[in-house]
């Protein structure tokens, strides 16, 4: 049995997709048998305790006060192991914590395990001077929890070469895809009574499930309208956080389409599993195009649905290689809306491309792998760049 110490920016209840995939990881780890300490900033809210689980809340987020606590604890007598999950801007000082940083680096060659969500800010001439501070500034950071890691983990492989700029090509770099945190809920009536709520009349059923916010969300916003003009009996309903105020500043700017798009709003993991069961295409764009990071699009392949998304600089080869998705390139608008015709279109081929998806998130993607990654004895993964 393993001792792990789980480090992390956000933990639930606090909202976030790093704070979904830390609680999945521990209780993975807690699962196969294994000690798991989650360590993650103070929080009012209280969760609910998972077997296995014990999570310490620390003072602040990450400052001084947090980082002697968790050294009091992490350095005491016994092995254990260290697994960070790296996200910038989670620990807090504006996506700035040196300090953190300088610790971590304080503790290498003490076997620290560390999974890249995200590397570092942009650096870009265009932008203001305050976020080039921030991108360099987490390019330090980053070289510095780099080299303190004895493991690295990325969520993409895309991530590889960035860190290749800190570490050199000597240290081992291993992709862990990010698996979905909605279980699929075997429910046919819940399915069905889900789909008669919000497609009454069994016209085609479109999804799409995220954060309704940022890139995607414009994205989002883009492909709504031409789609529902060229598939005129079809409904779209927007699945997860803040879809009813997206759907609301959409429904205000398109009236006449108002019966036709729908929002759950945030939903419990059970609901959001019968949700996306009863959807016959879900339309996930990205800017950058799918890739292994994107826990939004985990979610609908671990259900078996048929999926149009987007293919960009970050998709890696895997998706064209499987037929799993169907794609079409980002900001080709024009090209995804022929998909989604031609998917609504095509009985068969929907239930194909579920099929496909549903084995590609079993073979590699399932949290299985993770926790089989992890508790590896060497930097090993089923999946290596």
């Amino acid at each position: 049995m393993a001792v792990w110490h789980l480090i992390t920016g956000e933990y639930p209840p606090q909202p976030g997709g790093v704070s979904d995939y830390s609680r999945l990881v521990a209780c993975g780890l807690a699962g196969a048998g294994d000690e798991v300490h989650v360590w993650a900033p103070e929080c009012t809210a209280q969760l609910q305790s998972d077997d296995g689980v014990v999570v310490h809340r620390l003072p602040g987020h990450f400052g001084p006060r947090a980082l002697t606590a968790l050294a009091r604890s992490i350095d005491s007598p016994g092995q254990s192991r260290m697994l960070v999950q790296y996200v910038p801007h989670a620990f807090g000082f504006k996506a700035m914590n040196l300090p953190f940083c300088l610790w971590l680096f304080g503790r290498r060659h003490r076997g620290t395990a560390v999974m890249f969500h995200e590397v570092m800010f942009p650096l870009r001439v265009s932008q203001p001077l305050k976020h080039n501070v921030i991108g360099l500034t987490t390019r330090l950071m980053t070289m510095l929890v780099a080299r303190s890691a004895e493991r690295i983990f990325v969520a993409t492989p895309l991530w590889e070469d960035l860190l290749r700029r800190f570490i050199g090509p000597h240290n081992s770099i291993s992709w862990l895809p990010v698996p979905s945190n909605i279980p699929v809920v075997d429910n046919s009536a819940g399915v069905a009574a889900t789909r008669l709520a919000y497609s009454p009349s069994g016209a085609p059923l479109l999804g799409h499930f995220g954060t309704h916010s940022g890139l995607v969300g414009r994205s989002v916003e883009d492909l709504l309208k031409p789609v529902l003009e060229r598939r005129p009996g079809a409904r779209i309903l927007l699945i997860g956080a803040n879809s009813t105020n997206f759907r609301d500043r959409w429904v205000g700017a398109h009236p006449g389409l108002a019966d036709r798009v729908y929002a759950t709003g945030a939903l419990a993991p059970d609901r959001l599993s019968l949700a996306l069961q009863a959807c016959d295409v879900m339309i996930q764009p990205y800017p950058d195009g799918i890739s292994t990071r994107r826990g939004s699009v985990m979610a609908p392949l671990a259900h078996g649905r048929a999926v149009v998304t987007t293919n960009g600089v970050a998709t890696e080869p895997l998706w064209a290689q499987s037929g799993a998705v169907a794609m079409a390139p980002v900001g080709d608008w024009v090209s995804m809306q022929s998909l989604i015709a031609r998917m609504l279109a095509d009985e068969g081929e929907r239930l194909r491309a579920g099929s496909v998806a549903r084995n590609l998130y079993a073979q590699r993607f399932a949290v299985e792998h993770t926790i089989g990654a992890l508790r590896a004895p060497e930097c090993t993964s089923p999946h290596p760049c």
